[in-house]
């Protein structure tokens, strides 16, 4: 029994250890879809996006109908409360029942009035005089600012200013996806360039042990003097500590990676890249539009600039001749009845009939406001927010020239890397075969193990610079993406 309970123990605990160090083979576009579902900062972005959405939304339904229903289930108060008249004060005791509702629908206008219709029953017991009063009315009335059509609408504004948030917002969280793409693009390439230098430093003591071994063959047969052959031995032990140093590099960037992306960090990685590339030529001018038509900046300058002729607008009415109209009509009806002749419902039956009977009541009333003198402080107000509005079309313009700079001095960069490319190919492959027959004429005794050194050192340093401008080709590619919201890889714009 107890050997049973051991072996399903170790196949769980085996189960476990491979479910969590799992191995990942990824490209670099699989890195960027899993930063994107895990990565907490896109996670709090869309949540901003999702503000920014509901206060869109609640700028709109503003513009709907609004019902709102209240009651007062009852309201007892029992208290003294003061009068006063040309003889003095004097106190008497109050207590009352109170209950009632009312039903009130508004529909705002698009015009910063409103047109609302409400419907009050109200009941008032007295109990120190016995009377019963009910109060039934409904009221239909309207309230208009007459300065909204030729001043500042607030309804209008509001609603202007949540979709320009929501604008704003939604290209905020694109460019964070942009700079996320570019954030793993480095350390995915990084992570690449690690790997890669130890697939170097380990072909590079491959072939040191190789000519260690041959020194050593030859310092046996008396070809080589001693010092060359420690010399091949130290250079040996110098390989095997720049392969010890790639490993431990590799490690560190695995752990970045793992952590920017959200995998375990007890997981593996290997990455799925053979270091091809497409040829890309870049239009300059095509990068600067793309820029130009999508840069957050640009547009936030953009925003900025019709929020400010908003608030342009606002300042000016405030000097503006105030004015609003607003009008009812009324249906009521009352009722008082003793507190003990009658239930509440023969009182709300009374105040009905009195409520056909008695005529409409309404009202309509225009009232203005004028500034007449303020020393002229509203209208430096309103040249104050001028030249605000000023420097954020200054602003604008700065951001457009230093984008356009931007855009033209990466896109010659990418060309420039691309060539450079082009050439360390080349040279590697070069360097491989001079490596060759090299090692071919060290073998054979033709040179000594100062020219195979010197030969060694230039083919590592070809594979380096290749990796290196491969690397840069691709992050160079990725930055522009980020900075114009265009693809230049699939020659598509980024929606």
């Amino acid at each position: 029994m107890r050997k049973i309970f051991l072996a399903v123990f170790v196949s769980i605990t085996s189960c476990l250890v491979l479910q969590a160090q799992m191995v990942h083979h990824l490209t670099l576009d699989e890195s960027i879809e899993i930063a994107k579902e895990q990565s907490l900062s896109m996670q709090r972005l869309q949540q901003n996006l999702k503000i920014a959405e509901f206060n869109l939304k609640i700028a709109k339904n503003r513009l709907k109908t609004n019902v709102n229903l209240s009651f007062t289930l009852p309201n007892y108060t029992e208290t003294i409360r003061e009068y006063e008249d040309s003889t003095g004060f004097s106190y008497y005791a109050v207590k009352q029942l109170d209950y009632s509702t009312q039903l009130r629908i508004t529909q705002p206008l698009p015009t910063d009035g409103n047109v609302y219709v409400t419907t009050n029953l109200r009941g008032l017991n007295d109990y120190n005089t016995d009377i019963r009063s009910t109060n039934f009315s409904t009221r239909v009335g309207f309230e208009q600012p007459l300065d909204a059509f030729y001043g500042y609408n607030s309804i209008r504004t509001r609603l202007k200013e949540a979709e320009l948030n929501y604008e704003q917002t939604s290209k905020s969280l694109k460019r964070e996806e942009l700079n996320l793409i570019y954030s793993v693009s480095s350390s995915y390439y990084n992570l690449l360039s690690s790997q890669r230098t130890i697939d170097i430093s380990k072909s590079n003591m491959e072939r040191q042990n190789e000519a260690y071994e041959i020194s050593k063959n030859k310092y046996e047969a008396g070809l080589i003097r001693e010092v060359d052959a420690l010399q091949m031995e130290v250079d040996l032990a110098q390989a095997q500590n720049d392969y010890d140093i790639a490993v431990y590099s590799q490690t560190s960037s695995a752990n970045a990676f793992k952590e920017l992306i959200g995998l375990n960090l007890a997981d593996s990685i290997a990455l799925n890249n053979e270091m091809k590339y497409d040829p890309i030529i870049v239009d300059p001018l095509k990068a600067v539009q793309y820029a130009k038509e999508n840069r957050l900046e640009i547009r936030e300058q953009e925003i900025q600039i019709e929020l400010q002729k908003l608030a342009i607008k606002s300042q000016k009415a405030q000097g503006m001749i105030k004015s609003s109209i607003n009008g009812y009509f009324e249906k009521a009806g009352v009722s008082r009845t003793d507190v003990g002749d009658s239930f509440f419902g023969s009182s709300i039956d009374k105040s009905f009939s009195n409520f056909r009977d008695r005529p409409m009541n309404y009202g309509i009333g225009l009232t203005i406001s004028i500034p007449i003198l303020d020393w002229g402080v509203n209208r430096s107000q309103v040249r104050v927010q001028e030249a605000r509005l000023k420097q954020n079309m200054i602003s604008k313009e700065e951001i457009e020239r230093g984008i356009e700079t931007e855009v033209l001095n990466l896109a010659a960069r990418i060309n420039s890397n691309l060539k450079q490319l082009q050439l360390l190919e080349r040279s590697a492959t070069v360097a491989e075969k001079s490596f060759e027959i090299t090692l071919k004429r060290y073998s054979d005794g033709d040179i000594d193990s100062q020219s195979l050194a010197l030969e060694r050192d230039r083919l590592n340093r070809a594979y380096s610079t290749h990796l290196s401008a491969y690397i840069s080709y691709q992050l160079s590619l990725a930055d522009l993406m980020r900075k114009t919201f265009y693809d230049f890889k699939n020659d598509r714009v980024i929606e």
